[in-house]
C-alpha cells in the first residue's frame, strides 16, 4: 500500500473529514487532499504529525511514502550484500515474480 491510500484509510477508519484532520494536525486541508491523491509527497515532519495523530508506526508511514528511516539506511549502506541477501531470502525476489 502506498502513503496516499494508507493516509486515506487511516482517516476514514477514524471517521474524520479532511478539514477536521487538517485543523487537528495543523495543515491545510487542500494539502492533505493532495497527499491522499498522490499529487505531493509528505515531509518527515508531516509523516510524524500523522504518526502521532493516528498512533501509527512512523517507520511504516515513512516507507509507504518512499522514505527510508535513517537507521535502516545506515544498516543497508554498511551491509549491502548481507542486507539484500537477507531481504530476498525472507521476502523473495520480487523481480522474478
Amino acid at each position: 500500500m502506498d502513503f496516499s491510500n494508507l493516509l486515506k484509510n487511516l482517516r476514514t477508519e477514524k471517521g474524520v473529514s479532511i478539514k477536521k484532520l487538517a485543523a487537528e494536525v495543523g495543515l491545510n486541508y487542500t494539502y492533505i487532499s493532495k497527499l491522499e491523491n498522490a499529487k505531493v509527497k509528505p515531509s518527515l515532519e508531516v509523516i510524524n504529525k500523522f504518526s502521532h495523530y493516528f498512533n501509527y508506526n512512523s517507520d511504516e508511514l515513512m516507507i509507504t511514502a518512499g522514505k527510508i528511516p535513517k537507521d535502516v539506511e545506515e544498516i543497508l549502506k554498511s551491509n549491502p550484500k548481507e542486507a539484500v541477501k537477507l531481504l530476498r531470502r525472507k521476502f523473495g525476489d520480487i523481480k522474478s515474480k
